[in-house]
Order: structure tokens, then C-alpha cells, then sequence
């Protein structure tokens, strides 16, 4: 057993896990943590409100296709529309390295505010702090989110009406973000290039769910990438989970990378794709809709609910054999988000 933190720990895998089980539930744990969705979904006064908090710490702050202020608006905003919520404010929190050009940060909350405008929500509240040149690396930064949830779709977060049966779907290319970022960071170049997938979700969940699509599950697939966020919905379930590899959109570049560095395309990080879980009845409906969003048009049905294997996801190889898939055990690349 390690007694100090490590890079895994921030993986979103095993480690990730283990570390909010065994030690923030057991000092902070309550009816509402204890659900441990990306965002906390409670009542007030008769209004059901979702609410959220992440921090990033994405190395380097600038890559191909945002920047940090970007990724903290928009993986905050996913966070509140995959429990099928409506985003409205937004805090923002930064920690700032003494020597840190004012001109990039501009660019950066530049960024933030151009990217709550295309989600339709406010930035209200926000703190910074400055340390000392070495105590922090350029910058960091903190969001926390709230919006309001109709009652109606209050299954979502938890999975609640996931049965044998449902459709899951992705909406386009896997690992995109954790392949722009490596790429930025090792000076990588592409016949074509990878650019990060980093975009807000809340239009495309919005138009899903006035579409009247029946979804059961949605969750961004964010650190750990779709491997965990299957293995953890799964997880002491009384439904198992069939994937198709062939089924899996995942750009050429990416399959050639992994292959290079030895990754595994189920673990890539992204910042713009989700799984969704719907009705069977629904599938055809909900990749029409997807299809006529920036952020949907490679929208690709990947596999289905089952009755056996209940708690274990299996993905079927293209060589016809059948995998287990788990969540992330380490860290593949740190500092992704």
C-alpha cells in the first residue's frame, strides 16, 4: 500500500476511485455525495437544481483546438447536461503563477466568456489568488456550476431506468483531446491534425431531450475515457454491457498513436463526447438529431444493454473474440484536463 499521492489518483480510473471511497466519503459522505454522479441533483424549495465543481490543471494551458479557459466552461456545462439539467451560472476560480503574462490570460478568459455565451450561461461569481513564480504552473483554474433540472429527467444521473435491451451511442470520434494534448507536448505531427474535441454538450442534450428521445444514461467521457464511465455504470448492476469494437469511431491517427505508445483508444480522455443510453425505440431517432450538431456528426451506435453478465462490460473484438473491459487501473497521461 502507497501512503502518498500519485499520479494515478487523478486518473478518474481504479485509483480515482478508491481514493474517493476509502477517503473523501469517509469524512464527507451523505445521502447526496454518496451517488457520486458528476453532478449533485437535490430540491430546493420545490425547484430540483444540479450542481457541480471541477478544477484543471491541463498541461499545456494552450493546445490545438482551445485552451484552458475553454476546457473549464465547457467540461463544467457537461457536467450539469449530462444529468439533464439546463446550465445557468457558473464560478470561476483562478490561481495564477507570479510572472504569468496578463496578454494570455486575457486570451484565456476571453475564452471562458465566448464559450458560456454559445452554452447560454453566466459567469456570476469568481475569486483569484497569485503564488509565488514556482508554486503553481501558469495557471489553474476552478469551476463550479448549478442549473435546473425538470423532474422528469432526474433518472438520468443514476442510471435509474437503464434495462436489457437499451442502445448506447457515442457522439463521434474517441480521444481526440488526450491525443491533441500528447501531441502538444511532444511536438507530434500529423498528415492531419488532431485538434482537441473540447465543446460544450448542452446544445445537442438539449435538442435530444425536446426531441423526445427516451434517454436512460448520459455521462462525458472525460478522464479514464469510455472504458471506466462503462465499468462504472455496470458496476453492482443487475445489466451487463455489449460493445462492438468495430462499432467504435476512432480517427486513424489515434489507432496509430496508440499503437506507437501502447495506449488503449478506450481509456483516451475527451472533452466533447458523451455515451448515451437510450430506448431501443429511440437509437434511430436520437443519431438523426445527433447528426445535425457540430458535436454529432460522426454520432455512431457502439453496443447494447444485456441481461447476462450483469455488472461486467465485454467488448467484442473484431476478430470475433470477446474482452473485459475495466476501468483505468493507472494513468495514462496526466495532466489531460
Amino acid at each position: 500500500m502507497n501512503n502518498t499521492i500519485l499520479l494515478g489518483h487523478g486518473s478518474g480510473g481504479i485509483m480515482t476511485g478508491n481514493l474517493i471511497r476509502n477517503l473523501f466519503l469517509k469524512y464527507f459522505n451523505n445521502p447526496l455525495l454518496e451517488k457520486l454522479s458528476d453532478s449533485s441533483v437535490f430540491s430546493v424549495d420545490g425547484a430540483t437544481l444540479a450542481f457541480t465543481t471541477d478544477s484543471y490543471v491541463v498541461d499545456p494551458i494552450f493546445f490545438p483546438g482551445g485552451d484552458i479557459g475553454k476546457l473549464a466552461v465547457c467540461g463544467t456545462v457537461n457536467d450539469l447536461a449530462m444529468s439533464g439539467a439546463k446550465p445557468l451560472y457558473l464560478s470561476s476560480g483562478l490561481i495564477l503563477e507570479e510572472g504569468f503574462p496578463l496578454a494570455d490570460l486575457e486570451t484565456i478568459v476571453s475564452s471562458m466568456s465566448e464559450e458560456a455565451q454559445k452554452a447560454g450561461i453566466q459567469i456570476i461569481t469568481g475569486d483569484t489568488k497569485v503564488v509565488k513564480k514556482g508554486q503553481c504552473d501558469k495557471v489553474f483554474i476552478n469551476t463550479a456550476g448549478i442549473g435546473i433540472l425538470e423532474d422528469r429527467y432526474r433518472h438520468i444521473s443514476g442510471g435509474l431506468h437503464i434495462r436489457p435491451g437499451d442502445q448506447l451511442i457515442v457522439n463521434g470520434f474517441l480521444g481526440d483531446h488526450e491525443i491533441a494534448i500528447m501531441a502538444a507536448r511532444e511536438n507530434l505531427k500529423f498528415e492531419e491534425p488532431v485538434a482537441s474535441d473540447v465543446a460544450s454538450l448542452h446544445p445537442i442534450v438539449h435538442a435530444l431531450l425536446e426531441g423526445g428521445v427516451d434517454i436512460h444514461f448520459m455521462r462525458d467521457l472525460t478522464r479514464g475515457g469510455i472504458a471506466s464511465v462503462l465499468d462504472e455504470m455496470a458496476e453492482n448492476r443487475d445489466f451487463g454491457v455489449s460493445v462492438s469494437e468495430a462499432s467504435l469511431p476512432i480517427r486513424d491517427q489515434t489507432q496509430g498513436l496508440c499503437e506507437l505508445y501502447g495506449f488503449d483508444p478506450l481509456y483516451l480522455a475527451n472533452e466533447g463526447k458523451m455515451v448515451l443510453v437510450v430506448a431501443r425505440e429511440s437509437a434511430g431517432p436520437a443519431i438523426e438529431i445527433m447528426h445535425g450538431f457540430e458535436t454529432g456528426t460522426h454520432a455512431a451506435l457502439i453496443g447494447v444493454i444485456t441481461s447476462s453478465k450483469p455488472g461486467m462490460v465485454l467488448l467484442q473484438s473484431r476478430t470475433g473474440g470477446t474482452r473485459i473491459v475495466t476501468r483505468l487501473a493507472g494513468e495514462q497521461l496526466p495532466r489531460i484536463c
